[in-house]
Protein backbone atom coordinates (compact mmCIF):
# COMPACT_ATOMS: atom_id res chain seq x y z
CA UNK A 1 0.00 0.00 0.00
CA UNK A 2 1.46 3.37 -1.22
CA UNK A 3 1.56 5.92 1.65
CA UNK A 4 -0.14 9.49 -0.20
CA UNK A 5 2.35 12.74 1.14
CA UNK A 6 1.11 16.29 0.69
CA UNK A 7 4.36 18.43 0.94
CA UNK A 8 3.56 22.64 2.41
CA UNK A 9 6.35 24.64 2.02
CA UNK A 10 7.13 27.71 0.44
CA UNK A 11 10.34 26.95 -1.14
CA UNK A 12 10.67 24.90 -3.91
CA UNK A 13 14.19 23.62 -3.53
CA UNK A 14 12.88 22.33 -0.13
CA UNK A 15 10.01 20.59 -2.22
CA UNK A 16 11.44 19.26 -4.45
CA UNK A 17 14.41 17.52 -2.22
CA UNK A 18 12.19 16.30 0.24
CA UNK A 19 10.07 14.64 -2.62
CA UNK A 20 13.26 13.23 -4.28
CA UNK A 21 13.49 11.61 -0.39
CA UNK A 22 10.50 10.58 0.15
CA UNK A 23 10.07 8.77 -3.80
CA UNK A 24 13.05 6.94 -3.14
CA UNK A 25 10.75 4.42 -1.30
CA UNK A 26 8.44 2.00 -3.34
CA UNK A 27 5.91 2.69 -1.00
CA UNK A 28 5.58 6.52 -0.47
CA UNK A 29 3.94 8.92 -3.30
CA UNK A 30 3.95 12.97 -3.21
CA UNK A 31 0.49 13.31 -4.35
CA UNK A 32 0.62 17.46 -4.04
CA UNK A 33 2.68 20.96 -3.29
CA UNK A 34 1.37 23.45 -1.76
CA UNK A 35 3.83 27.19 -1.56
CA UNK A 36 1.95 28.40 1.25
CA UNK A 37 -0.86 27.18 3.94
CA UNK A 38 -3.91 28.72 2.62
CA UNK A 39 -2.94 26.23 -1.21
CA UNK A 40 -2.06 23.50 1.68
CA UNK A 41 -5.70 23.47 3.44
CA UNK A 42 -7.27 23.49 -0.38
CA UNK A 43 -5.13 20.50 -1.76
CA UNK A 44 -5.36 18.49 1.94
CA UNK A 45 -9.36 18.83 0.99
CA UNK A 46 -9.53 17.75 -2.56
CA UNK A 47 -6.96 14.92 -2.27
CA UNK A 48 -7.09 13.26 1.29
CA UNK A 49 -3.47 12.69 1.69
CA UNK A 50 -2.19 10.19 4.21
CA UNK A 51 0.35 12.77 5.32
CA UNK A 52 0.67 16.46 5.23
CA UNK A 53 4.60 17.66 5.81
CA UNK A 54 4.12 21.47 7.15
CA UNK A 55 6.42 24.13 7.31
CA UNK A 56 5.38 26.81 9.50
CA UNK A 57 6.99 29.91 8.15
CA UNK A 58 4.58 30.13 4.85
CA UNK A 59 3.23 33.23 3.27
CA UNK A 60 -0.49 34.03 2.82
CA UNK A 61 -1.41 31.50 5.81
CA UNK A 62 1.06 30.44 8.15
CA UNK A 63 1.87 26.71 8.80
CA UNK A 64 0.25 27.14 12.19
CA UNK A 65 -2.77 28.79 10.73
CA UNK A 66 -2.98 25.71 8.38
CA UNK A 67 -2.95 23.20 10.88
CA UNK A 68 -6.03 24.73 12.89
CA UNK A 69 -7.66 24.74 9.22
CA UNK A 70 -6.84 21.11 8.26
CA UNK A 71 -7.67 19.98 11.60
CA UNK A 72 -11.25 21.18 11.81
CA UNK A 73 -12.19 20.73 8.67
CA UNK A 74 -10.36 17.21 7.54
CA UNK A 75 -8.36 15.59 9.77
CA UNK A 76 -5.04 14.27 8.65
CA UNK A 77 -1.38 13.49 10.20
CA UNK A 78 0.73 16.55 9.90
CA UNK A 79 4.81 16.04 10.62
CA UNK A 80 5.91 19.51 11.15
CA UNK A 81 9.85 20.13 9.99
CA UNK A 82 11.17 23.00 11.55
CA UNK A 83 13.81 25.37 9.96
CA UNK A 84 15.83 25.41 12.91
CA UNK A 85 16.26 24.58 16.89
CA UNK A 86 16.41 27.94 17.76
CA UNK A 87 14.61 29.31 20.73
CA UNK A 88 11.29 31.31 18.50
CA UNK A 89 10.87 28.60 15.73
CA UNK A 90 10.61 25.69 18.62
CA UNK A 91 7.85 27.59 20.67
CA UNK A 92 6.15 27.47 17.01
CA UNK A 93 7.16 23.75 16.50
CA UNK A 94 4.86 23.01 19.98
CA UNK A 95 1.95 25.91 19.11
CA UNK A 96 1.67 23.13 16.15
CA UNK A 97 1.66 20.63 17.67
CA UNK A 98 -0.87 21.79 20.66
CA UNK A 99 -3.39 22.93 17.54
CA UNK A 100 -3.01 18.94 16.31
CA UNK A 101 0.53 18.09 14.84
CA UNK A 102 1.99 14.92 15.55
CA UNK A 103 5.19 15.32 15.91
CA UNK A 104 7.88 17.53 15.07
CA UNK A 105 11.72 17.36 12.98
CA UNK A 106 14.65 19.61 12.52
CA UNK A 107 14.68 20.51 8.62
CA UNK A 108 18.00 19.34 6.88
CA UNK A 109 20.86 21.71 6.28
CA UNK A 110 21.50 22.19 3.08
CA UNK A 111 25.06 22.73 3.49
CA UNK A 112 26.38 19.57 2.13
CA UNK A 113 27.75 17.96 5.67
CA UNK A 114 26.48 14.69 4.53
CA UNK A 115 24.11 14.52 6.82
CA UNK A 116 20.79 14.28 3.97
CA UNK A 117 20.98 10.34 3.85
CA UNK A 118 20.58 9.92 8.04
CA UNK A 119 17.84 12.61 7.37
CA UNK A 120 16.31 10.78 4.67
CA UNK A 121 16.16 7.74 6.42
CA UNK A 122 14.41 9.25 9.22
CA UNK A 123 11.99 10.94 7.11
CA UNK A 124 10.51 8.13 5.42
CA UNK A 125 10.54 6.09 8.62
CA UNK A 126 8.21 8.70 10.16
CA UNK A 127 5.99 9.42 7.43
CA UNK A 128 5.30 5.65 7.02
CA UNK A 129 4.26 5.38 10.89
CA UNK A 130 2.57 8.92 11.09
CA UNK A 131 0.26 8.56 8.50
CA UNK A 132 -1.09 5.13 9.74
CA UNK A 133 -2.63 6.95 13.10
CA UNK A 134 -6.61 7.91 12.91
CA UNK A 135 -6.67 11.60 13.75
CA UNK A 136 -10.04 12.62 15.14
CA UNK A 137 -11.15 15.85 15.52
CA UNK A 138 -12.67 16.05 18.67
CA UNK A 139 -13.05 19.34 20.62
CA UNK A 140 -13.33 19.14 24.57
CA UNK A 141 -15.05 15.58 24.47
CA UNK A 142 -16.33 14.10 27.33
CA UNK A 143 -14.10 10.86 28.07
CA UNK A 144 -15.30 7.79 30.29
CA UNK A 145 -13.01 6.57 32.78
CA UNK A 146 -12.37 2.91 32.04
CA UNK A 147 -12.73 -0.30 34.96
CA UNK A 148 -9.88 0.53 37.15
CA UNK A 149 -7.21 -2.79 36.98
CA UNK A 150 -6.63 -2.42 40.78
CA UNK A 151 -8.73 -0.32 43.26
CA UNK A 152 -5.98 3.57 44.17
CA UNK A 153 -6.15 4.03 47.80
CA UNK A 154 -5.91 8.05 48.55
CA UNK A 155 -2.98 9.38 51.26
CA UNK A 156 -0.55 6.80 50.90
CA UNK A 157 2.41 9.42 51.00
CA UNK A 158 3.09 9.69 47.13
CA UNK A 159 5.54 12.39 46.50
CA UNK A 160 6.89 11.21 43.58
CA UNK A 161 5.54 11.71 39.84
CA UNK A 162 7.32 9.84 36.90
CA UNK A 163 5.52 10.34 33.30
CA UNK A 164 6.85 8.29 30.26
CA UNK A 165 5.55 9.36 26.57
CA UNK A 166 6.30 9.02 23.08
CA UNK A 167 4.46 9.58 19.68
CA UNK A 168 1.53 12.12 20.36
CA UNK A 169 3.40 12.21 23.95
CA UNK A 170 4.38 16.48 24.21
CA UNK A 171 0.88 17.41 23.60
CA UNK A 172 -0.30 14.56 26.06
CA UNK A 173 2.21 15.92 28.52
CA UNK A 174 1.40 19.08 27.80
CA UNK A 175 -2.14 18.53 28.85
CA UNK A 176 -1.75 16.50 31.91
CA UNK A 177 0.60 18.98 33.22
CA UNK A 178 -1.41 21.96 32.68
CA UNK A 179 -3.96 20.23 34.86
CA UNK A 180 -1.66 19.92 37.85
CA UNK A 181 -1.83 23.13 40.26
CA UNK A 182 1.33 25.10 41.35
CA UNK A 183 1.47 24.25 44.41
CA UNK A 184 1.39 20.11 43.30
CA UNK A 185 2.62 18.26 45.96
CA UNK A 186 5.06 15.80 44.35
CA UNK A 187 8.56 16.14 42.44
CA UNK A 188 7.35 15.51 38.67
CA UNK A 189 9.86 13.56 35.77
CA UNK A 190 9.01 13.56 32.73
CA UNK A 191 10.75 11.35 29.82
CA UNK A 192 9.36 12.52 26.13
CA UNK A 193 10.99 10.76 22.96
CA UNK A 194 11.33 13.51 21.09
CA UNK A 195 13.83 14.80 18.01
CA UNK A 196 17.00 15.97 18.72
CA UNK A 197 17.46 19.61 19.75
CA UNK A 198 14.07 19.91 20.63
CA UNK A 199 14.13 18.69 24.49
CA UNK A 200 15.01 22.16 26.01
CA UNK A 201 12.15 23.84 23.82
CA UNK A 202 9.62 20.94 25.28
CA UNK A 203 10.38 21.86 28.59
CA UNK A 204 10.59 26.28 28.14
CA UNK A 205 6.84 25.22 26.19
CA UNK A 206 5.77 23.64 28.80
CA UNK A 207 7.04 25.87 31.42
CA UNK A 208 5.13 28.94 30.00
CA UNK A 209 2.31 26.58 29.48
CA UNK A 210 1.21 25.35 33.26
CA UNK A 211 1.62 26.76 36.17
CA UNK A 212 4.17 24.41 37.67
CA UNK A 213 7.26 25.14 36.83
CA UNK A 214 8.80 22.68 34.40
CA UNK A 215 12.64 22.88 34.25
CA UNK A 216 15.58 20.99 31.99
CA UNK A 217 16.95 17.83 34.33
CA UNK A 218 20.85 18.62 35.17
CA UNK A 219 23.02 16.35 36.62
CA UNK A 220 24.00 16.22 40.04
CA UNK A 221 20.90 18.74 40.71
CA UNK A 222 18.40 17.90 43.01
CA UNK A 223 14.72 17.76 42.66
CA UNK A 224 12.12 19.44 44.24
CA UNK A 225 8.34 19.36 45.18
CA UNK A 226 6.28 21.20 43.20
CA UNK A 227 8.42 21.71 39.99
CA UNK A 228 8.72 19.35 36.63
CA UNK A 229 12.29 17.58 35.39
CA UNK A 230 12.35 16.91 31.57
CA UNK A 231 15.14 14.47 30.55
CA UNK A 232 17.41 16.39 28.07
CA UNK A 233 18.43 15.29 24.36
CA UNK A 234 20.75 12.47 24.00
CA UNK A 235 20.96 11.71 28.25
CA UNK A 236 19.22 8.83 30.28
CA UNK A 237 17.41 10.20 33.11
CA UNK A 238 17.61 8.42 36.70
CA UNK A 239 17.61 9.50 40.50
CA UNK A 240 19.65 7.91 42.52
CA UNK A 241 19.93 8.44 46.08
CA UNK A 242 17.92 11.89 45.98
CA UNK A 243 19.65 13.07 42.79
CA UNK A 244 19.57 13.64 39.33
CA UNK A 245 21.69 11.39 37.59
CA UNK A 246 22.52 11.54 33.86
CA UNK A 247 23.85 9.27 31.93
CA UNK A 248 24.68 8.38 27.73
CA UNK A 249 24.74 4.74 28.48
CA UNK A 250 23.47 2.75 25.43
CA UNK A 251 19.93 3.25 23.82
CA UNK A 252 17.29 1.08 25.89
CA UNK A 253 14.27 0.12 23.23
CA UNK A 254 16.18 1.93 20.57
CA UNK A 255 15.81 5.45 22.66
CA UNK A 256 18.25 7.79 25.10
CA UNK A 257 16.38 8.95 27.26
CA UNK A 258 14.73 5.63 27.67
CA UNK A 259 11.45 5.39 29.78
CA UNK A 260 12.61 2.37 31.53
CA UNK A 261 15.93 3.73 32.44
CA UNK A 262 13.90 6.10 34.69
CA UNK A 263 11.16 3.61 36.16
CA UNK A 264 14.19 1.35 36.79
CA UNK A 265 16.04 4.37 39.01
CA UNK A 266 12.74 4.53 40.38
CA UNK A 267 12.13 1.14 41.54
CA UNK A 268 14.72 0.39 43.20
CA UNK A 269 14.27 3.55 45.60
CA UNK A 270 11.29 3.64 48.50
CA UNK A 271 8.98 3.06 45.88
CA UNK A 272 5.77 3.14 47.98
CA UNK A 273 6.08 7.18 47.55
CA UNK A 274 6.10 6.04 43.40
CA UNK A 275 3.62 6.88 41.15
CA UNK A 276 4.54 5.92 37.25
CA UNK A 277 2.16 7.41 34.49
CA UNK A 278 2.83 5.78 30.89
CA UNK A 279 1.20 8.14 27.88
CA UNK A 280 0.47 7.33 23.99
CA UNK A 281 3.74 5.75 22.10
CA UNK A 282 4.50 3.56 19.93
CA UNK A 283 6.88 0.89 20.85
CA UNK A 284 7.24 -0.50 24.37
CA UNK A 285 9.31 1.55 26.09
CA UNK A 286 8.76 2.01 29.64
CA UNK A 287 6.43 -1.50 29.69
CA UNK A 288 8.86 -3.51 31.77
CA UNK A 289 10.14 -0.71 34.15
CA UNK A 290 6.46 0.43 35.05
CA UNK A 291 6.45 -3.77 36.20
CA UNK A 292 9.21 -3.09 37.81
CA UNK A 293 7.29 0.08 39.63
CA UNK A 294 4.59 -2.30 40.40
CA UNK A 295 6.10 -5.14 42.28
CA UNK A 296 8.25 -2.82 44.29
CA UNK A 297 5.11 -1.50 45.52
CA UNK A 298 4.57 1.96 43.40
CA UNK A 299 1.46 3.20 42.34
CA UNK A 300 1.20 2.74 38.19
CA UNK A 301 -1.63 4.56 35.89
CA UNK A 302 -1.37 3.95 32.12
CA UNK A 303 -3.54 6.19 29.05
CA UNK A 304 -6.67 3.88 27.62
CA UNK A 305 -6.45 3.68 23.70
CA UNK A 306 -9.24 5.40 22.83
CA UNK A 307 -7.87 9.18 24.19
CA UNK A 308 -4.03 7.85 22.77
CA UNK A 309 -2.43 8.83 19.28
CA UNK A 310 -0.97 5.77 19.53
CA UNK A 311 -1.43 2.64 21.98
CA UNK A 312 1.97 0.65 21.84
CA UNK A 313 3.59 1.65 24.91
CA UNK A 314 0.56 1.46 27.24
CA UNK A 315 -0.58 -1.72 25.63
CA UNK A 316 2.82 -3.65 26.12
CA UNK A 317 1.95 -2.46 29.90
CA UNK A 318 -0.98 -3.97 30.03
CA UNK A 319 -0.23 -7.06 28.88
CA UNK A 320 2.49 -6.77 31.41
CA UNK A 321 -0.16 -6.84 33.97
CA UNK A 322 1.97 -3.53 35.25
CA UNK A 323 -0.63 -0.92 35.73
CA UNK A 324 -3.00 -0.38 38.82
CA UNK A 325 -5.48 1.28 36.37
CA UNK A 326 -6.16 2.26 32.75
CA UNK A 327 -7.79 5.60 32.46
CA UNK A 328 -8.29 8.36 29.41
CA UNK A 329 -6.03 11.07 29.24
CA UNK A 330 -8.42 13.76 30.96
CA UNK A 331 -9.09 12.27 33.89
CA UNK A 332 -5.53 11.00 34.80
CA UNK A 333 -5.31 13.99 36.79
CA UNK A 334 -8.37 13.42 39.29
CA UNK A 335 -6.91 10.25 40.00
CA UNK A 336 -3.14 11.68 40.70
CA UNK A 337 -5.27 14.61 43.09
CA UNK A 338 -6.59 11.90 44.87
CA UNK A 339 -2.68 9.68 45.08
CA UNK A 340 -0.91 13.13 46.00
CA UNK A 341 -3.79 14.60 48.44
CA UNK A 342 -1.99 13.22 51.68
CA UNK A 343 0.89 15.21 51.30
CA UNK A 344 -0.86 18.28 50.09
CA UNK A 345 -0.34 20.21 54.01
CA UNK A 346 2.52 22.11 54.79
CA UNK A 347 4.65 20.11 52.82
CA UNK A 348 4.56 21.37 49.34
CA UNK A 349 6.97 24.38 49.65
CA UNK A 350 9.96 22.05 51.38
CA UNK A 351 12.40 20.29 49.00
CA UNK A 352 11.50 16.51 48.02
CA UNK A 353 13.26 13.84 50.43
CA UNK A 354 15.46 11.13 48.86
CA UNK A 355 12.60 8.66 47.97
Amino acid sequence: MTTRVLLADDSLLVRQMLKDMLQAADDIRVVGEACDGKEAVELTQALHPDLVIMDLLMPVLDGLDAIEEIMALCPIPVLVLSAAVEASEVDRAFVAIKRGALDVMEKPRLDGDGGLDGFAATLREKVLFLSRIRVIRHPRRKLRLSEPLAPLAAGCGHNLLAIGASTGGPKAVMRLLKALPADFPGAVFVVQHIAQGFAAGFANWLDRECALPVRLARDGASFRIGEALVAPDGSHLTVVDGMIRLNDAPAVNCCRPSIDVLFDSLARQRCDQVVAVLLTGMGRDGALGMLHIKEAGGTTIVQDEPSCAVFGMPKAAISLNAADEVAPLDLIPAALEKLFAAQRPETTTTGASAP
